[in-house]
């Protein structure tokens, strides 16, 4: 909004010269997550005071670990906090012609929508359950293969008339149309090599990359600040490469994808960080609000999109290692605990509690220690994920 006020402006005096800089990527970066910023601290509080005035508190699992009793009724839902301010800064900074920003903000709104039924129904229902595992799937894939079945086809094209023509020409096609190189699986630490997916495996993998990401960093977020400082690094480090992929220089060099318009996703990306640390100012330990399922959502939706748009899929599956671990955790400890129980008649478990940061709780460790611990992981991780710019 502001760049094109700003060229307007210019259009009409001369005099306004300086407002050129509206027009640099990364000045309008670092300005939306200041803007993020400022607005997150600003509404922090009375977002706060709002949700505890309306009882929107935490309700407790019953297994839960002893130590968390406490937060029984602490406000949760603060992703609405997030989400507002990524959304006001994006929109305040971005370029609105842009496909790219309005395809992940829409994803993202739209998991938080999922996220906010589901934690409302939490709160009113005083179920700590919230929204059935089959009618969440079912939401996320709606989302989920809508956005797959627009990405695979605006990778290369930057007309949206002309994506809904290579969709249709797709369906008539039999299902059958070559894509780009640029639009394969690209495999990081080696020069130009990439794994052609077609259509089908495309949606496939974006599906699975938006879906799965989103439950990753939900799992996650069980401790305080325990996910979102992570969100804050590994969206930060996807700017990085949306900047990159979006220059036809910088992504020559590096041989990387030139993703024409990505490089505006670099202003969302500074958005979330910003918005993301003024989230951490009410949410590290202890915690004045939760984020909930409105906000772990729709950040991992987030992520997900990102990385599929600037092809670094196998680089966020780096970056964002401990959402991977926490997942995979849930899905082994689940996993063995059923064959256990069908084999032997008692269900047995691999850890001493799923997702992994509470088995590290049982194991001795103390919450605040836990989370230290697993942001200098992600920060060691990401920087793994910055070195494949390079080390090709």
């Amino acid at each position: 909004m502001l760049p094109s006020l700003a060229q307007w402006l210019q259009g009409i005096s001369p005099d306004l010269g300086f407002l050129r800089v509206f027009q640099y990527l990364t000045f309008r970066a670092v300005m939306a997550a200041l803007t993020g910023l400022l607005i997150g601290l600003i509404a922090g509080p009375p977002v706060i005071r709002r949700l505890t005035a309306l009882k929107i508190g935490q309700p407790i699992r019953g297994y839960a670990m002893e130590s968390h009793l406490s937060k029984s009724g602490t406000p949760t839902m603060g992703g609405v906090l997030i989400l507002l301010s990524i959304a006001a800064a994006t929109l305040l900074w971005a370029d609105l012609t842009n496909r790219f920003v309005w395809i992940v903000l829409i994803v993202t709104l739209g998991f938080g929508a999922i996220g906010w039924v589901d934690d409302w129904r939490k709160v009113v229902n005083k179920d700590p359950e919230g929204m059935r595992s089959r009618e969440k799937y079912f939401w996320q894939s709606v989302i989920g293969l809508t956005a797959a079945l627009y990405l695979v086809f605006s990778i290369s094209e930057s007309s949206n008339l002309r994506v809904l023509e290579l969709f249709f020409n797709w369906v008539q096609s039999g299902f059958d149309v070559n894509l780009p190189p640029k639009a394969g699986l690209m495999v990081p630490f080696f020069k130009e090599i990439s794994y052609p997916l077609g259509v089908l495996g495309f949606v496939v993998l974006t599906y699975l990359v938006i879906v799965g990401s989103s439950n990753a960093v939900n799992l996650t977020d069980g401790l305080d600040g325990l996910a979102i400082m992570p969100v804050v690094m590994v969206g930060s480090a996807l700017g990085v490469f949306a900047y990159v992929t979006g220059s036809s220089v910088f992504s020559k060099y590096l041989f990387l994808p030139h993703i024409p318009g990505a490089g505006e996703l670099l202003i969302f990306c500074s958005a979330t960080a910003g918005a993301g640390l003024a989230f951490l100012w009410f949410n590290a330990h202890p915690a004045q609000v939760f984020m909930g399922d409105v906000g772990a959502l729709a950040l991992g939706a987030a992520l997900g999109t990102v990385a599929v748009i600037v092809r670094q899929e196998i680089v966020l599956a780096i970056m964002g290692g401990i959402f991977v671990v926490e997942a995979l955790s849930v899905m082994m400890q689940v996993t063995y605990f059923k064959y256990t129980k069908r084999k032997y008649g008692a269900g047995r478990r691999i850890l001493k509690m799923a997702p992994l940061h509470h088995h590290f709780e049982k194991s001795g460790w103390k919450e605040t220690q836990v989370v230290v611990r697993f942001w200098i992981i992600t920060m060691l991780l990401c920087l793994v994920g910055l070195s494949t710019l390079k080390l090709r």
